[in-house]
C-alpha cells in the first residue's frame, strides 16, 4: 500500500522523495510505504493548517456537524478497507478492526452533536450598564499524534472533537501503521472538509524527534494532542511546555482488577478474561494486574485459569473468539523478560507462557508481588498477573501502588461497598462489575498520574480544544 502526505488538500511525498516501509508482523512483507516527511514538509502541513483556520472557525456549527456526520458514515463504509490495511500492517483481527471503526464511527457523530454544544454565559458586571461574557472560542491548529494499536479510534480521537470546536488539524500518524490512519484522513478529505483543515503528517522513526517539535514550535499550533507510552509523552510534553503549548496526554496504563470477597466469580473472570486479552492485551486500558481476595482466590483462579487457556492462538481473520498476534517482536522480548523474571522469583505459571515469534499464548502467573517487574510495569501484550490480598485495605492500597492511574475496575456484589472502593482507586476511569476496557464516546477519557493529562470527548473535550474568552459589553 503506497501512502501519501495531505497537505492543505493534496495527496504528496516527502519533498526529498524519503520513504519508509512498515512491514507486516506476522510474515515480514511490505505493508505499507509511506513518506519520510522532513521537518519542511511538517511545517508546510502546519501553515496550511493555519492558513484555513480563520474560515473553518467562522463555519456555522451546523455546517460542521454535517460534515462530521458525513465522516461518520464514509468511516463505516470503508470498514472492509480498515480490515484489510489494519491485519497488514499490525496484525490486528478482522473484529478489532471492525470494532475500531464502529467506535470510530460513534466518535464522529459524537463530535458532531458537540458542535452545537460549544456554550458560554453571561454575567452581571459591578459597573452599571457593563455585562461581561466568559466565550468558549476555537483555539487554532491542533496537533494530534495517534498510536497503532487502536489505530483508527485513536486517530479519530486526536482530530473529531477539534475539528468539532472550530479548530483546524494536522494529524502525525504512527510509523507502525500509516496506511491505516493516511485511510482515516482521505475519509475526512473526501467527506468534503475543505482544503487544509485536515492534514496529514508521516515520518521515518529516526526524524520524529525532529519533525514533533517543528510542528510545537510552530506559533499556529494552539493545542496537542498525544495518545501514546508514557516514556514518549514525557518528551512531547516537554517540548510543549518550553513552548508554552497546552496538551492532552493519554499514556500508558497498568490497569488493576479487584475482585471482592462478595463478587460473582462467574462474571468476574468473563470480564477478566475480555479486559486482559482483547487485541491480545495491546491496549492502555487492558486488565494488567489482577487483584483478588484470598478467601475467593483458589476458586477465582481455578475458573479464569480454565477460561484463559481455552483462548488459542490462531489466524487473525478468524474472528473474535482467538487470541491474534502481537505487533512486532519487541512487545514479544518485553513480555518474555516479564515472565522470567516472575517465574525466577516465585511466580506460578498457570497457562501460557514465553514465545518465540509473535503468535504470543495467553499468559497468567499467580502468586505475583511487588518485586516482580510484572507487579508495576505495563505488559501492553498478553501477560498477565495475579496478586492475592486479604479484605479491601490491602485491595485498594494494591490498585493503588502503581505510578499510573488510567483505568481499574471492582467486583462484587455489594455495589455500595464497591462503589466505595472504586472511588477510593486512584484511576481516571474505574468500572464496577465490568471489564477495565470499555468505550463510550460522550464519556470524558483520561487518566492521572503518569497515566496522562487532561481529558478526551464529551464537555471535557470542548474545554481542552477551545479558549476560554472574557469578553466585556
Amino acid at each position: 500500500m503506497q501512502v501519501a502526505l495531505l497537505i492543505n488538500g493534496e495527496p504528496l511525498g516527502a519533498r526529498n522523495g524519503a520513504t519508509f516501509e512498515r512491514r507486516n508482523p506476522l510474515d515480514g512483507r511490505v505493508a505499507s510505504v509511506a513518506p519520510a516527511a522532513s521537518v519542511q514538509d511538517a511545517v508546510a502541513a502546519v501553515d496550511a493548517a493555519a492558513a484555513a483556520f480563520s474560515a473553518w472557525a467562522a463555519t456555522g456549527p451546523q455546517a460542521r456537524r454535517a460534515l462530521l456526520i458525513q465522516a461518520s458514515r464514509a468511516l463505516q463504509a470503508k470498514a472492509p478497507a480498515f480490515v484489510d490495511t489494519m491485519a497488514a500492517e499490525t496484525g490486528a483481527s478482522a473484529a478489532w478492526a471492525q470494532s475500531n471503526v464502529r467506535q470510530a464511527a460513534d466518535m464522529l457523530f459524537e463530535a458532531a452533536a458537540l458542535a452545537t454544544q460549544i456554550n458560554g454565559e453571561f454575567t452581571p458586571s459591578e459597573m452599571p450598564g457593563n455585562g461581561a461574557n466568559a466565550l468558549r472560542q476555537p483555539a487554532g491548529v491542533v496537533l494530534g499524534i495517534a498510536p497503532w494499536n487502536a489505530a483508527v479510534v485513536l486517530a479519530v480521537r486526536a482530530i473529531a472533537t477539534p475539528l468539532a470546536c472550530g479548530n483546524t488539524v494536522v494529524l502525525k500518524g504512527s510509523g507502525m501503521c500509516p496506511a491505516t490512519h493516511g485511510l482515516v484522513v482521505r475519509i475526512l478529505q473526501e467527506a468534503g472538509f475543505p482544503r487544509g483543515v485536515v492534514n496529514f503528517i508521516t515520518n521515518a522513526p529516526a526524524d520524529a524527534a525532529a519533525v514533533v517539535e517543528a510542528m510545537v514550535a510552530h506559533r499556529a499550533v494552539r493545542r496537542v494532542s498525544f495518545t501514546g507510552s508514557t516514556q514518549v509523552g514525557r518528551r512531547v510534553a516537554a517540548a510543549c511546555a518550553n513552548h508554552l503549548k497546552p496538551i492532552v496526554l493519554g499514556l500508558s496504563g497498568k490497569a488493576p482488577f479487584v475482585v471482592l470477597d462478595d463478587a460473582d466469580l462467574d462474571a468476574a473472570t468473563r470480564a477478566a478474561v475480555f479486559g486482559a486479552y482483547a487485541n491480545a492485551g495491546q491496549r492502555c486500558t487492558a486488565t494488567e494486574r489482577i487483584i483478588v481476595d484470598q478467601s475467593v482466590a483458589d476458586a477465582f483462579v481455578a475458573l479464569l485459569a480454565e477460561r484463559t487457556a481455552a483462548l488459542p492462538v490462531g489466524d487473525a481473520d478468524q474472528g473474535p473468539a482467538l487470541l491474534g498476534p502481537v505487533a512486532d517482536m519487541r512487545i514479544v522480548e518485553r513480555c518474555n523478560a516479564l515472565i522470567d523474571d516472575a517465574l525466577a522469583q516465585g511466580g506460578r505459571l498457570l497457562t501460557g507462557g514465553k514465545a518465540d515469534g509473535v503468535w504470543m499464548p495467553a499468559t497468567l502467573i499467580d502468586h505475583v508481588t511487588p518485586s516482580m517487574r510484572l507487579y508495576r510495569e505495563e505488559a501492553f501484550g498478553p501477560v498477565k498477573g495475579i496478586v492475592r490480598v486479604s479484605g479491601v485495605e490491602e485491595a485498594v492500597a494494591c490498585a493503588n501502588d502503581n505510578e499510573y492511574g488510567l483505568a481499574a475496575a471492582v467486583f462484587g456484589r455489594d455495589v455500595g461497598r464497591a462503589m466505595a472502593v472504586a472511588g477510593r482507586i486512584e484511576s481516571g476511569i474505574c468500572h464496577v462489575n465490568g471489564p477495565t476496557v470499555d468505550d463510550n464516546a460522550q464519556m470524558p477519557f483520561g487518566g492521572v498520574k503518569d497515566s496522562g493529562i487532561g481529558r478526551f470527548e464529551g464537555q471535557a473535550g470542548i474545554d481542552a480544544f477551545t479558549d476560554l474568552r472574557w469578553i466585556t459589553v
